[in-house]
């Protein structure tokens, strides 16, 4: 998005780093004379700017790029507003020859309002600000990387060179947050799913699908059958939808009209039927709804699938398993009547902390996504969002929840919570979300027989209380840095004889533990016991059974575990141990 197309902030952070941005500008086009530049807002954690430049810039050139930033915020450039009309904007970029500033201007300036253009010592830009007084107030930055983006992010659009930069109040805080950007890249989840064999990518299957390699198809089927046992003792109901449908469904739900540019192309079937990949399950979870006709005693009635989608996402926003194009999402759709809105919406967000703390997630925040009176993208009553949006707040208030507003994040049928997690990157991304929906239900006709056999409209919660499973597992394997808890783990426990004479000895440990459903490995190469151990951490397995010629004849296993801490144990107390560990879904450490 260009910067003036961007929101406007007075949040310090965000005046600084949007005020560095323009000093990063401000010194490629001194470095660059021919650059064009495009925008550069703050993001999370830094900013970015684009540039039009007869070649890529190479990250060999961030360190001469700050030296030349680093001079103008010695020499403490200052940030002039200038209000200009339409006209003389249009005439002020063209003599600079800066065609992606024209864009804007015509795009997002009428020609009877002002338009506001910001100087930076010889730089000049079109931005609404606002900005620090001077360059000489910021006090700590960092160019990151270089990286290709499409000007307004098509494809068919020229690809521009994306500078990103970090900028803190302190070189404290900046040596900071550098500590723990490295320290996130060795926990990157590309590297370790490739070290671990969770995952590969392979185009021939097309960009943006995942190929889950054995230990990863592990990991997801431990995780989906403990979500989908929790649901069914929830009350939840598991169907299997198909994966496409009539293009014909997505155009009743609304999902075509404003999501086209994002779901797959349309698929004609040989009888002329125009067929379309999934992009979300609700609609598919309505006709469940629709198979029978139901009554207020059948109600509530939550409906849950672990449910491929597929979206359309463009190839240079792709990543790992984190920004894919096929993913499995855990969700559901309850079908309530208006009585029963509140307990349910409670429902599903204490289930929703449930799977996180089981899991370790603390590192969220609640954020209440409401709709914009502004825009025109939703659709319903006033009266319907305003039920929504105070069935939403009723239930955050009654649990005692802190919570953000995020106005115009919410859907076009809804108002949501989402929980807004933190990753090991300190990138925040939206994981669970409850939301209400009036329009759906009327969209579809659905309808339920209540008590005095009068005909009424269900209301619809949209739940997501897991997430995507390749963003969720990409998340974990951060999060633990590949060292899974033990239920977890693909591989539970590794057997390492030390001679080929305790192989024997040791089919018999694996044996006996895998009759109790644990994973178990038996390494019977003629190798080092040294090298087993190595390799055993090196995939991060949680236990060891190192078997040599004393433990087998007393019966004595000697147990290590992945962080190197030994004990000598009997099969059977560490089978006890190991089962209660595995049934308790205990954390590591």
């Amino acid at each position: 998005m260009a910067e003036y197309d961007a929101e406007v902030s007075t949040d310090p952070l965000y005046v600084l780093r949007h005020s560095t941005a323009h000093v990063l500008a401000a010194a490629v086009t001194q470095l660059f004379p021919e650059a064009k530049y495009a925008g550069g807002p703050p993001i999370e954690n830094g900013f970015y700017y684009d540039f039009d430049l007869p070649r890529p810039l190479s990250e060999d050139e961030l360190g001469r790029i700050e030296e030349k930033m680093a001079e103008i915020i010695a020499r403490g450039d200052r940030f002039e507003q200038e209000l200009l009309p339409h006209p003389e904007a249009v005439r002020r970029f063209t003599e600079l020859d800066q065609p992606y500033k024209l864009y804007w201007v015509n795009q997002k300036a009428s020609e009877d309002e002002l338009v506001s253009c910001y100087r930076t010592g010889e730089f000049f830009d079109l931005c609404r600000g606002p900005h620090l007084a001077s360059a000489a107030e910021i006090p700590a930055f960092k160019l990151m990387r270089v990286a290709g983006a499409y000007w307004l992010g098509d494809e068919r659009n020229r690809q521009l060179s994306r500078v990103f930069g970090t900028a803190w109040f302190s070189k404290e805080e900046l040596e900071d947050y550098l500590r723990a950007l490295a320290e996130a890249e060795k926990r990157d989840h590309k590297r370790l799913g490739r070290e671990l064999k969770i995952f590969t990518l392979d185009e021939r299957t097309g960009v943006g699908n995942v190929i889950w390699l054995p230990d990863g198809a592990t990991v997801r089927r431990e995780l989906e059958r403990w979500i989908v046992d929790e649901e069914l003792a929830r009350g939840y109901q598991h169907v299997v939808t198909p994966v496409m449908a009539r293009l014909d469904l997505y155009k009743q739900s609304g999902h075509w009209e404003r999501y086209h540019d994002s779901m797959f192309p349309v698929m004609k079937a040989d009888n002329g039927e125009e067929l379309e990949l999934r992009p979300m399950n609700c609609p598919h979870h309505i006709l469940v709804y629709e198979s029978e006709l139901r009554s207020y005693r059948d109600l509530p009635l939550r409906i849950a699938e672990i449910g491929n989608n597929y979206r359309w996402e463009k190839s240079g926003e792709l990543m790992g398993m984190i920004r894919v194009r096929s993913f499995a999402l855990n969700d559901a759709h309850i079908f309530t009547t208006p009585e029963q809105l509140h307990q349910e919406i409670l429902g599903v967000m204490e289930l929703a902390r449930y799977f996180m703390s089981t899991l370790g997630v603390t590192d969220y925040r609640y954020r209440l996504s409401v709709r914009d009176p502004d825009k025109v993208k939703y659709v319903g009553t006033d009266e319907q969002w305003a039920n929504a949006e105070a069935a939403l707040t009723s239930a955050l208030e009654s649990m005692g929840e802190t919570y953000e507003l995020g106005v115009g994040d919410a859907a076009f049928y809804g108002p949501k919570i989402d929980f807004q997690v933190r990753d090991a990157h300190r990138r925040e991304f939206t994981n669970n979300t409850v939301q209400v929906d009036f329009q759906l239900p009327e969209r579809f006709g659905l309808e339920y027989v209540a008590a005095d056999g009068s005909r009424q409209r269900p209301v619809m919660i949209h739940r997501g209380a897991f997430g995507a499973m390749e963003r969720m597992v990409a998340y974990l394997i951060e999060h633990y840095a590949g060292a899974f808890p033990t239920w977890l783990a693909p591989l539970q426990v590794a057997v390492l004889p030390i001679t080929d004479a305790q192989v024997p000895a040791g089919q018999e440990v694996a044996e006996q533990l895998r009759r109790c459903r644990v994973r178990v490995e038996v390494d019977d190469r003629s190798e080092r016991v040294g090298r087993k151990i190595a390799e055993a951490q090196a995939r991060k397995v949680p236990y060891m059974v190192v078997l040599g010629r004393r433990e087998a004849e007393s019966g004595e296993l000697s147990i290590r575990n992945r962080a190197g801490e030994q004990s000598s144990e009997t099969l059977e107390d560490f089978r006890t141990r190991l089962l209660v560990e595995i049934a308790e879904r205990r954390l590591p450490g």
